[in-house]
């Protein structure tokens, strides 16, 4: 860098997971350069993730109407704030678009898009062959800013705060529905939002039924679409299901609360991860799904995949053949219980 970043905007507006993965960069920017300004612009879902971060000096959201980007709106909310570099971390043309008509001087992205000419400071990567992790790969373009990949599962910084009134709204809903709160708190989720391949739901209530023998406190978490779903998984009347009950907020702080979560590859594994909680996660062996690139961020983890042997595995190969069905939960199970003794 020939000059010092003094206002940076970091643009991740899709989901949840992906931008729990970004937030390490704010804290990156900071230590080298303490006097920068950071800013994200999210997605109006998403930015309560970022509301209370120590890092982050201000939060814009993305202006839409119906689910349709506005170009002008966007590009009034950004170009009066004088972004001296942007990282566009999620790639979409009209979105680089409106970083590119706001005229900030330094442009960070990738080189692989038709659109690329829209960037200034190109980042050559591949994501697709899963090299790397999908927070390295973020945290890679923050060498156009001239600061190197320090980072590592044993060091990782995502400093997401729990919102305090959340935490007491869920103390209460907890205590109201008499959870056994001594207990130390398990959480199944096992929705997600379609983008990998799941472990059977069958899968999930055997595991459940083992943990429940074992008199853990076991919660079942989703949305409202997925009530049915955890109802299906539930062993006992000892097993809690609370899926639709919680806003994201909420459901950070119920997180915070547990000693493990169990899921898919979605958002609120991620979650999890960033708030040192033990993680153990089911992962597809399709490369652009993999553990490599989306499994939980930290050193403390339970990741599976199939045991069936694929070479070049497609999403399609993987549910004709059922792959992820050949997860051994007894294995998952014995697991599980070696790590929850220690504590």
């Amino acid at each position: 860098m020939s000059k010092e970043p003094k206002n940076i905007l970091i643009v991740r507006t899709d989901r949840i997971g992906d931008l729990i993965l970004t937030l390490p960069l704010a804290g990156l920017i900071k230590k080298q350069y303490p006097d920068c300004k950071v800013s994200f612009l999210v997605r109006d879902y998403t930015k309560n993730i970022v509301s209370n971060h120590p890092h982050i000096d201000e939060v814009l959201v993305l202006k839409e109407d119906n689910g349709n980007v506005s170009l002008s709106d966007n590009i009034n909310l950004i170009k009066k704030r004088n972004f001296d570099n942007c990282i566009v971390v999620y790639p979409r043309f009209k979105i680089s678009l409106i970083i590119f008509l706001s005229r900030i001087k330094n442009r960070i992205g990738t080189g692989y898009r038709w659109y690329s000419f829209l960037f200034n400071k190109k980042v050559y990567e591949h994501r697709r062959n899963a090299e790397l992790h999908e927070l390295e790969y973020n945290v890679n373009l923050l060498e156009k800013l001239g600061i190197k990949n320090s980072v590592a599962e044993s060091n990782v910084g995502y400093n997401l705060k729990v919102d305090e009134n959340s935490l007491k709204n869920v103390n209460k809903i907890l205590v109201d529905d008499k959870l056994d709160l001594p207990k130390p708190i398990i959480i199944v989720h096992p929705g997600s939002g379609g983008s990998s391949v799941d472990l059977p739901v069958n899968k999930f209530a055997e595991l459940v039924k083992m943990l429940d023998a074992d008199n853990y406190q076991i919660i079942l978490t989703g949305n409202k679409n997925e009530i049915e779903l955890c109802e299906k998984i539930k062993s006992s009347g000892k097993v809690k299901n609370m899926a639709g009950r919680f806003n994201l907020d909420e459901l950070t702080a119920l997180i915070s609360k547990s000693v493990m979560f169990i899921s898919n590859s979605t958002g609120p594994i991620h979650i999890a991860a960033s708030l040192g909680k033990y993680t153990v996660g089911f992962y597809p062996k399709i490369v652009s799904c993999s553990k490599e690139r989306w499994g939980p961020y930290t050193n403390k983890k339970l990741v599976y995949e199939p045991q069936i042997d694929c070479k070049i595995c497609t999403r399609e190969q993987c549910e004709k053949l059922n792959c992820m069905d050949s997860i051994d939960m007894t294995k998952v199970y014995s697991d599980i219980k070696n790590v929850l003794n220690k504590f």
